[in-house]
């Protein structure tokens, strides 16, 4: 049974920083692309960042120079360090494995992020 459960989200004042996890079970973590997404009300989900099984990385415009998403393989979780947070990273973070190879793709329950004064 894959299970990835995220967690460390919370209220933020502007300007402060998170760091989210993911600790992901059921899959062989390292063959997977590890993803952060995130839902702000009222809009499409997007892609925030994304880690390969090669450790390279991709991110969104509006989080590079401020978001960084590492993985520590022998735990089996997938981080989003999130540093001079804004109002408009306010969302539920969500985390999502993916093997393309097989064509499979799961996501986990999503974190809530507010950044608010």
């Amino acid at each position: 049974q894959v299970q990835l459960v995220e967690s460390g989200g919370g209220l933020v004042q502007p300007g402060g920083s998170l760091r989210l996890s993911c600790a992901a079970s059921g899959i062989s973590f390292s063959a997977y692309a590890m993803g952060w997404y995130r839902q702000a009300a009222g809009k499409t989900r997007e892609l925030v960042a994304v880690i390969r099984s090669s450790g390279s990385t991709n991110y969104a415009d509006s989080v590079k120079g401020r978001f960084t998403i590492s993985r520590d393989i022998a735990k089996t979780t997938v981080y989003l360090q999130m540093n001079s947070l804004k109002p408009e990273d306010t969302a539920v973070y969500y985390c999502r494995a993916t093997r393309e190879a097989y064509g499979v793709n799961y996501w986990g329950k999503g974190t809530l992020v507010t950044v608010s004064s």
